[in-house]
């Protein structure tokens, strides 16, 4: 899909198929995360990207979650702290205009990125 990213990351845990849909949104979802790998210069990894309803539904997520579109990305940076660095480095790259706005989640051992439009902010750390 990127320079640095397969399609079976964005996959859904479960194993199940992917609908064309969603692909669409991974894509543009992707794109951006390739920004942030190339201007980071650190690899990334996607813990967890689309879920089917019944992946979301086993992992707590909300009926609302942006994984359910494919337009969110759990993610760790490795060489940064998800709590003191990821989590700004990517609020400063959507304020800036570098990269889609959307929500930012902030967790003990990963980042949440989502492509939504609209700015949402938490912290589960």
């Amino acid at each position: 899909m990127t320079k640095n990213f397969k399609k079976s990351e964005f996959d859904c845990n479960c194993g199940c198929d992917m609908p064309d849909d969603v692909l669409v949104n991974i894509i543009k979802l992707a794109s951006q995360l390739q920004y942030v790998r190339d201007n980071v210069a650190m690899p990334i990894t996607v813990n967890s990207a689309y879920r089917c309803r019944a992946h979301n539904k086993s992992e707590g997520g909300s009926v609302n979650s942006e994984h359910l579109l494919g337009k969110a990305a759990d993610i760790v940076i490795h060489g940064l702290d998800p709590v003191l660095d990821t989590y700004d480095y990517l609020d400063d790259l959507m304020r800036t205009g570098e990269i889609l706005q959307g929500g930012l989640g902030m967790y003990k051992t990963f980042t949440h990125y989502d492509i939504r439009k609209t700015k949402a902010r938490w912290n589960y750390a």
